[in-house]
């Protein structure tokens, strides 16, 4: 069968669907009349986030059976039109989770101990100390914003740096086996609790701006806000007001409502720390990611015939 490859998946996707005699061909940052055009004739699609597969692509794509993300997530497939075309669509949630989990941690501790801002000083020949004095992740609250396979990862980590961990998810009453030391706790209290939060939901109808106002008022003035999430989940200008107002102390965020975010007011605010989403960035996430969306992808397509 046919196979489209878009966001350059990783190499060892590619020889997996070949290997099981697909005719594999590869597009990147393809929209709109191009990404259907691409797909005359594709029975498996695989993609990672950049690709698009909207209502109009699918109801365009006639052939298409299967789409795989290799990733988490799946806000950039339109679901709800893929069942309506019979088209499966798939994804591959355990892949990144220990890469997100380590950026998360990664984002704590370079709040907390001015990483960034200290560094650039330091290339402009000014030698600060005192001003760039820190605190220390041992013996904070860190609060978990949904506790699926990310969130867990997140908190075994937070376990090591001797943190006490709340979390909130509305699928879970308990931590569950192995998580004893996790404490659950209401959605409201979570935010006035902790003094990192961070954020592992994905995003859907009920989660899109669910990081409002009247959570950063609930919020520490001294908190801190960690989204390796999605963009989405968090209502910008809320999160804008919280940080230049005062409200919460600084938040670092690797994911944005419109991405690349442009010009977005965020960028211009120091106690931000934004980056590209890397959330998934690593050779290893890469790598089982894109060999468990082959996987999948070769089993739908033999299982469809």
């Amino acid at each position: 069968m046919k196979v489209l490859a878009c966001d350059k998946v990783d190499a060892a996707a590619i020889a997996a669907l070949r290997a099981a005699g697909h005719d594999v061909s590869e597009g990147n940052a393809l929209k709109g009349a191009e990404l259907i055009a691409a797909l005359e004739g594709v029975q498996g699609l695989l993609v990672r986030g950049a690709t698009k597969v909207t209502a109009d692509v699918l109801r365009a794509a006639p052939s298409l059976k299967v789409v795989v993300r290799a990733g988490t997530g799946l806000d950039n497939v339109d679901q709800v039109v893929a069942k309506e075309c019979g088209v499966v669509v798939s994804n591959t949630p355990n892949a990144n989770s220990v890469s997100v989990a380590e950026l998360a941690i990664g984002l704590m501790l370079a709040l907390e101990r001015h990483v960034v801002p200290a560094s650039t000083d330091l290339r402009a020949g000014v030698w600060e100390k005192t001003k760039y004095m820190g605190r220390e992740l041992a013996g904070r609250t860190l609060g978990i914003f949904g506790f699926g396979r990310i969130g867990r990862e997140v908190a075994t980590r937070a376990r090591a740096f001797d943190m006490h961990v709340i979390a909130y998810d509305p699928m879970y009453d308990s931590a569950g086996e192995g998580f004893s030391w996790v404490r659950m706790v209401k959605r409201d209290e979570l935010f006035a609790q902790a003094d990192v939060i961070t954020l592992h939901v994905p995003l859907t109808k009920d989660t899109k701006d669910s990081i409002g106002a009247r959570e950063f008022s609930l919020m520490r003035k001294d908190a801190i806000l960690v989204n390796c999430a999605r963009g989405g989940v968090v209502n910008e200008e809320a999160l804008h007001a919280a940080l230049s107002g005062g409200t919460i102390r600084a938040a670092a965020t690797d994911v944005f409502g419109t991405e690349p975010p442009g010009a977005s007011p965020l960028l211009a605010l120091p106690n931000l720390l934004p980056l590209p989403h890397l959330g998934a960035s690593t050779a290893e996430a890469q790598k089982r990611a894109g060999t468990e969306a082959a996987d999948i992808l070769n089993a739908e397509l033999a299982r469809l015939g």
